[in-house]
């Protein structure tokens, strides 16, 4: 069987999603209680920033973060909240969402056009070096 495009893949996880687009979620962040999560490497929110607010968890720990059982659980995951993650695109958040929905959270979402998206929104973006221990090597 040959190997399918991740992109392929991608597109199909967001057909069985729900896709945010920046006004979305700006009306959704004005109006209730939502959890943004930031799923991209710690020297992309670095170095580019993040959505003021947004949480991190790095993708490669999302679901162990998310798990209750897990010893590695945040508290901020919660079964019945508004999750809403974003990666840089919104390749990695589509999974991670679909990844969620099958731990069983029911009201997870992902900005479709990702980080890169807000900002062309000109949206606020927070600045994390600024309270980063994280420093990148020259």
């Amino acid at each position: 069987m040959p190997i399918k495009s991740i992109f392929g893949l991608v597109e199909e996880t967001k057909r069985d999603i729900e896709n945010l687009s920046v006004a979305e979620l700006k009306a959704e962040l004005d109006s209730r209680d939502v959890l943004v999560v930031d799923i991209r490497e710690l020297q992309e929110r670095v170095d580019l920033g993040t959505i003021p607010g947004a949480k991190h968890a790095p993708r490669g720990m999302l679901e162990f973060w998310a798990d209750p059982h897990s010893p590695y659980f945040r508290k901020w995951f919660q079964e019945n909240r508004r999750i809403v993650l974003f990666c840089a695109a919104g390749g990695r958040s589509a999974l991670a969402a679909k990844a969620l929905g099958d731990m069983g959270f029911t009201n997870v979402a992902h900005l479709e056009p990702g980080f890169k998206g807000w900002q062309d929104a000109d949206e606020t973006v927070e600045d994390v070096r600024a309270t980063s221990r994280w420093r990148r090597l020259r």
